[in-house]
């Protein structure tokens, strides 16, 4: 292959993470999931229910979603991940989860306000999210071999940091011509464009068409350019069938191999309790801080450009030192900085109480999304690089499916056990402190994970 087409086929996958990353900003973190909260929030108030406990009833019932959800990946992408390695074939896959994902997304234009449909919302949101989580394991799978063990570190940071791009664009976009306040209008104070209707909230539920839109666009370039490597190909069935064999001969083989099994467990712990800070952190701004989805929006687009600033500078670190010490930093970085977002409420901040009108809470916030923000990329580039050190290089896809579980394995845990203790406390700040505990857990278990691998270091 030649460099010039080499450079185009890194860049094809690199946009990748350009066409999903609205998916995590908007849909999941800063305009949807906010919005789902505070369409519940307002039909529970309706129907006689005090403003608090909808509030954690609403935190609630988003975390029941995410939890379905989770368990369907779960259980589903080792299988799948390793029927692909067997079969030689990656592409159909993503063609045909990147089906789902637009169809799950284009369904949440019904998010209409009145007689809100929750659970047909959940259902659609559940579908894109299965897309974009089966896509990544594929796309992710194909890490290796676009450039040597020493490069793969950059480009997996690169391709983060480009993704955040995406993020901050569409985000912008949304913010100033489409989601609207409690006005009717947008950022820059006009009623969303296209002839959208306001009053029906449809400039914030164009982001799921848009989402969609974004996505077919930016994945043409990743189909045109990103090839699979030649390889066997075999007949679906017997894939399956070998499939099978091959994920529970892996299965039985990990407490033999310490280092993959210490970085499956621990990748497990951190990377859920990381969803879970952006799943419910602009829900938790909504009631803690009473803020509007154009705050949130802001909020999240000073997160994001922290985020594609300390991505890329990652993507440097660990060339340079390697995944470890990376992923150590940042995990002791989002422990300190979710005890912070713990300590502050409209009344108080660092747990000292501050004038009802004070903006110290909200300034409090916004360091926080922007500490957040430069951190969350660089750990979960780190991770994906971290992976390919730790997997076998001819069962690679299967590892990404492994990776998967183990980043859903408690993500059903995470969103379950905020829901429950949301709904017993009735407090949305106690509701949050399970991804406290799993943030530490996941950084005690690195110890056992050794930096150059199992394919170096482990029985394999």
């Amino acid at each position: 292959m030649t460099n010039q087409a080499q450079r185009k086929r890194i860049w094809g996958w690199m946009m990748y993470d350009w066409a999903t990353q609205p998916f995590h900003t908007l849909i999941i973190t800063f305009i949807f999931g906010p919005y789902f909260a505070e369409q519940v929030i307002a039909s529970l108030t309706a129907g006689g229910l005090d403003a608090g406990t909808a509030k954690a009833e609403a935190q609630a019932l988003w975390g029941y979603g995410l939890t379905i959800t989770g368990l369907i990946i779960a259980f589903s992408a080792p299988l799948l991940g390793s029927i692909a390695d067997e079969s030689g074939a990656r592409m159909p896959w993503i063609k045909a989860f990147s089906l789902t994902y637009i169809v799950g997304t284009l369904g949440l234009w019904v998010a209409a306000p009145g007689d809100f449909p929750a659970y047909l919302i959940l259902m659609f949101f559940g579908l894109g999210f299965i897309g974009v989580e089966f896509t990544t394991i594929f796309t992710n799978a194909l890490l290796p071999s676009l450039g040597s063990r020493e490069e793969v570190g950059k480009i997996s940071g690169d391709g983060w940091a480009w993704g955040y791009v995406g993020g901050i664009i569409t985000l912008i976009i949304m913010l100033l011509l489409f989601a609207e306040n409690a006005a009717g209008v947008t950022l820059i104070g006009i009623a969303p464009v296209l002839g959208l209707d306001p009053s029906m909230r449809e400039g914030t539920r164009f982001v799921g068409p848009f989402t969609a839109f974004w996505f077919v666009i930016s994945m043409i370039p990743f189909f045109l350019w990103v090839h699979e490597p030649k390889g066997k190909k075999i007949k679906i069935g017997k894939a399956v069938s070998d499939g099978a064999v091959d994920l529970k001969r892996t299965l039985k083989s990990l407490p033999s191999r310490p280092s993959l099994f210490a970085y499956l467990g621990s990748s497990m712990l951190y990377r859920d309790a990381l969803n879970g800070v952006f799943a419910f952190g602009g829900i938790y701004a909504l009631g803690a801080l009473e803020w509007s989805t154009v705050q949130i929006g802001v909020f999240g687009i000073l997160a994001l450009i922290t985020g594609m600033v300390f991505t890329y500078l990652g993507g440097l670190s660990d060339r340079r030192f390697g995944p470890k010490p990376v992923i150590v930093l940042t995990v002791v970085i989002l422990i300190v900085v979710s005890l912070i977002i713990l300590s502050i409420s409209r009344e108080s901040v660092l747990f000292i109480p501050v004038a009802v009108d004070s903006s110290l809470p909200d300034i409090a916030f916004y360091i926080c999304g922007a500490i957040l923000g430069a951190v969350a990329g660089v750990i979960q580039a780190a991770s994906r690089t971290m992976m390919v050190r730790q997997a076998d290089p001819e069962r690679m896809t299967e590892a990404f499916g492994l990776y998967a579980l183990s980043g859903k394995a408690t993500s059903f845990v995470a969103p379950a056990l905020i829901a429950f203790v949301s709904d017993i406390s009735g407090s949305q700040r106690l509701g949050i402190t399970p991804l406290i505990v799993l943030f530490i857990l996941g950084l005690v278990l690195l110890a056992w994970v050794n930096p150059e691998g199992t394919s170096r270091n482990d029985n394999a």
